[in-house]
């Protein structure tokens, strides 16, 4: 499933072939995705132009000025800018045609993905009210993260992953932020310090902020043939069990929490 950092470099790879283009044709394939939007929204965007492209979280956000559209990506879904006569594919959910003569099209596989429309707040829709602070803001400190800790008997890899803790943050990068600062995933995430809990923050942060900058300089959002893909260059332990670790060539570990797998190092972390 798409994480933060590439739900990121799509916004900021396709908001500028959006921001301030009119909608010239809104087409919506296959009924599960039209189930959440309203019939009539195709007529309601004729001529409206995009105001802005936001992400919350794992949602991207188009604005209107009639309203605003929630885009999930889903588990295999990825946005492109093609050009307006190109034919949609069988996995083309969904196209924003544009008065540039280009095209959002919205390819997802698995079909997972979903749309939203709202009229009001978009931060206030349901989905979206609450979400935790977004983790590359100011509001995610390490005093806030010891706060919502206190008690709490989960590990701290599910805990992290929690979107009403923090925002975004899924199994790859929680893994591989906990790996930056040392902390073993199972870790009860009550038994965090406050100096351990400003460690981690900063792992988070960092770990992001290395992910996003490795795929702005990697992919290209007007090249269809480039799919959403993760990061490789930036992860240390998710995906390489029994592969040494980086730093002390100790064999990584893999461990689970419900239906999800971890990875770790059991030296390097604590």
């Amino acid at each position: 499933m798409p994480e933060l950092p590439e739900v990121e470099v799509t916004r900021l790879g396709i908001s500028g072939h959006l921001v301030g283009r009119a909608v010239a044709g809104f087409f919506v394939h296959g009924q599960k995705l039209g189930a959440t939007i309203p019939a009539e929204l195709a007529a309601q965007l004729a001529g409206q132009r995009i105001t802005s492209v936001e992400r919350r979280g794992k949602y991207l956000i188009l604005r209107f000025a009639a309203g605003s559209l929630l885009v999930h990506l889903g588990m295999t879904g990825h946005l492109r800018v093609v050009p307006g006569q190109r034919t949609a594919g069988p996995h083309d959910t969904l196209d924003i045609l544009l008065d540039s003569g280009q095209m959002l099209r919205l390819n997802d596989p698995r079909r997972f993905g979903s749309l939203h429309w709202t009229a009001a707040d978009p931060f206030q829709h349901k989905l979206l009210a609450s979400i935790g602070p977004e983790p590359l803001t100011g509001a995610f400190t390490g005093a806030y993260l010891f706060r919502r800790s206190r008690g709490k008997k989960v590990a701290v890899q599910p805990f992290i992953m929690d979107s009403s803790v923090v925002a975004g943050v899924g199994n790859i990068y929680a893994a591989e932020s906990l790996f930056r600062c040392g902390i073993l995933p199972a870790t009860p995430a009550g038994n965090l310090t406050e100096s351990s809990c400003e460690e981690l923050v900063a792992s988070i942060k960092q770990t992001l902020t290395d992910s996003i900058a490795a795929g702005r300089s990697t992919m290209k959002f007007d090249k269809e043939e480039d799919k959403l893909v993760y990061f490789p260059q930036t992860l240390y332990v998710y995906g390489r069990e029994g592969q040494p670790c980086r730093t002390c060539g100790d064999p990584i570990l893999r461990g689970r929490f419900g239906k999800r797998s971890t990875f770790f190092c059991p030296n390097c972390q604590r």
